[in-house]
């Protein structure tokens, strides 16, 4: 098994503490608690989990927690538009606190832990906010203005709202990304140790992956909370998306997130979605043009409103073991395809996957006008019913220990296909070994055929993927339409560490 595209910083292996939900949290969407009397106004420390699923160019930073009254009133730490992480602080129009990493924050098919712990109490500057990464405090710094000695902080400040996924502005301009374990400790400056450990049987034994531990012997303080994600109501009580776990009761009301924003996609299970970083449209990397609209729902989901071809690749590459995965688009119209592409080749692909002739290229596709899988733009079979509509949910098994590749539409595999064949590949499509495929989809749209999205599900499926029925792997993970051909399974790290080889 390759590494993922960007080596996935939650713990790969199975840590005995396993996180069950997460929440996913964009635009203008957040939760908010009111403060109580704090244990102590200079103390307290904040630490969450978070992959981020948008790295703007433009378009202002993404506060992703805070609190807001006015401009001249505010306190939040926000994704920079450089990929750099920073937090801001200014009270009565002066600025306060104004610290930003050196450090880039680019990895789409990661989580990452951020720790961000407070003491102004502290005589030495340094030591008054301290920042953690991944278990590791953060040294270098584009900015470093701490705050004075015993301010206390807006943040902890009683009366004051709290909020999670950005501030109390509705811009549009928060983070989007899938949360878990979001926990604030009053009247604690604590470090990595409390929240995690570094993984002492991870891949290459560098000790570099840290992965979460449980929080349920801290002491939370008057103000703290812990956020589990582990409810769908929309109340601020026990049963909602905001419901405190730490014993406090502090829960949470919701803003524009709803039940089914909930994921199983974790810091310690983590599955692939669209990459931001191989996304193409027009041939341009998503990062000068994919948030224009396109990428939503995680990176789960992705649409084009112009007479382009729209390309969305994977987060996890593969060159071993036998995976499954879902595609469907979001309309009746069939100018789309769904498939595989090789790793050494993104950005000339050009149109739709599957149709590339290119040099060295290996391609395949489900093509929905004429229902072929095009290899290279060679067909090698017609499905059983000519055509695909955006009503059909193609499903892809992809068997790397055996190097074929087989496409079922709405849950028959076609060409009298047999995933569990093994080495005969009875109607799979055989592929380049000792290679890296990605599974990806093509969406295109006519300027007259408006909004068309295609929509993947790698065992974590969005909003606009309807399951009507519920299948799962052979582990217990993913959450599919149809079921998962025998041997096969969804595309997340545990499975990766399982089965990847």
């Amino acid at each position: 098994m390759s590494a993922p595209l960007i080596l996935a910083t939650n713990s790969i292996k199975d840590t005995g503490f396993n996180v069950a939900n997460s929440y996913f949290i964009g635009d203008d969407a957040k939760t908010s608690v009111t403060n109580t009397t704090p244990t102590n106004t200079k103390i307290f420390t904040i630490s969450f989990w978070i992959k981020m699923h948008e790295f703007p160019t433009s378009g202002g930073d993404r506060p992703i927690f805070g609190y807001f009254s006015d401009s001249n009133n505010q306190a939040y730490m926000y994704l920079r538009n450089d990929g750099t992480l920073g937090i801001f602080e200014n009270e009565s129009g002066n600025t306060k606190i104004d610290i930003r990493t050196t450090q880039v924050l680019r990895d789409p098919g990661a989580f990452y832990n951020i720790i961000m712990a407070i003491d102004t109490s502290q005589g030495t500057a340094a030591n008054r906010l301290k920042l953690y990464i991944n278990g590791s405090q953060v040294s270098a710094f584009a900015a470093e203005n701490y705050p004075a000695q015993d301010y206390a902080s807006q943040w902890n400040e009683n009366s004051l709202v709290f909020h999670v996924g950005g501030t109390a502005t509705n811009d549009g301009n928060h983070v989007k990304g899938t949360f878990c374990e979001f926990a604030f400790i009053d009247g604690q400056q604590l470090d990595q140790t409390s929240f995690g450990v570094f993984d002492e049987d991870d891949l290459e034994n560098t000790l570099t992956v840290f992965k979460p531990i449980a929080l349920s012997t801290l002491t939370f303080g008057n103000n703290g909370f812990l956020l589990e994600f582990k409810q769908t109501g929309t109340s601020a009580n026990s049963s909602g998306i905001g419901a405190d776990t730490s014993g406090n009761n502090r829960h949470h009301s919701v803003t524009n997130i709803v039940a089914t924003d909930q994921r199983t996609d974790t810091c310690t299970n983590n599955f692939a979605t669209y990459n931001s970083i191989l996304s193409q449209v027009a041939g341009v990397d998503g990062r000068g043009g994919s948030w224009n609209g396109q990428l939503a729902e995680g990176n789960l989901s992705a649409g084009t409103a112009v007479d382009t071809y729209n390309n969305q690749f994977s987060t996890f590459g593969l060159d071993s073991g036998k995976w499954y995965a879902e595609f469907k688009m979001s309309t009746t119209d069939n100018n789309f395809s769904h498939g595989i592409v090789n790793h050494v080749f993104f950005s000339s692909l050009g149109s739709f996957i599957g149709q590339s002739t290119s040099t060295g290229v290996r391609n395949i596709g489900y093509y929905s006008q004429t229902g072929q899988v095009l290899k290279n733009n060679s067909a090698q079979y017609t499905g059983s019913t000519y055509g695909v509509s955006g009503t059909d949910v193609i499903s892809i098994a992809l068997d790397l220990d055996n190097n074929f590749v087989y496409f079922a539409k709405n849950g028959t595999f076609q060409n009298s296909g047999n995933p569990a064949s093994g080495s005969s590949g009875t109607g799979g499509v055989a592929i380049d070994a000792n290679t890296t495929w990605f599974l990806g989809s093509t969406s295109h749209s006519l300027s007259s055929s408006g909004l068309k999205i295609s929509f993947a599900n790698f065992g974590n499926p969005p909003t606009g993927f309807t399951i009507s029925s519920g299948n799962s792997d052979g582990e217990g993970f993913g959450n599919f339409e149809f079921a998962v051909p025998s041997g096969y399974f969804a595309i997340c790290s545990k499975n990766l560490s399982e089965y990847g080889g």
